[in-house]
């Protein structure tokens, strides 16, 4: 019993070398896209498939030499293969998870940080719109429902969620202005 053409390397002549270069040319980019929407965006794993689609193509360079009509038609079925593949195998094993920089997570005992924390926080809200420190307030140290603060502020519920949204993005960006200062 010989060993099957996937197994067994391929022989490269010049006028397969040749054909093997035209079909990356050719192809690597749409084959990116098609397997980039295969995999809903992940552009990395993409990437990794073309290379063993292109592999693969190398393996039975022979075969795709025999009739170049049948290359796009295989390619794309080899693609789509390897796609469902490498999904099956991600669905196979736990996702990863990511650990936290312990470094940088703070600690309950470190009294000093909540005082900084805080004192920014009073820098940056002297530096917002009173609106947007007004429906912060009501909502965030006051603990104020969307209704609540509406009904407190003598506005509608809509201008008490835009101002809230954008009196976190303010805040947020009158902090990053306390620090570097």
């Amino acid at each position: 019993m010989g060993p099957s053409s996937s197994d067994s390397a391929t022989v490269e002549t010049p006028a397969t070398e040749t054909l093997l270069g035209q079909i990356v040319e050719e192809y690597r980019r749409p084959l990116h896209r098609f397997l980039t929407r295969l995999l809903l965006g992940q552009q990395e794993l993409a990437e990794d498939l073309v290379q063993e689609t292109f592999l693969r193509a190398w393996r039975n360079a022979d075969r795709l030499a025999a009739d170049p009509s049948k290359i796009a038609p295989w390619l794309y079925t080899v693609a789509r293969h390897v796609a469902i593949d490498a999904m099956r195998a991600r669905q196979a094993r736990p996702p990863e998870v990511s650990l936290p920089d312990l470094n940088r997570v703070p600690t309950t005992d470190d009294e000093m940080d909540r005082v900084v924390n805080v004192h920014a926080v009073r820098l940056a809200l002297g530096k917002i719109s009173p609106e947007h420190r007004a429906v912060l307030i009501e909502m965030y140290y006051r603990g104020a429902s969307v209704a609540e603060a509406a009904m407190r502020l003598g506005i509608p519920e809509g201008t008490v969620k835009s101002r809230a949204y954008y009196a976190v993005r303010a805040l947020h960006a009158a902090i990053g202005s306390t620090e570097s200062s």
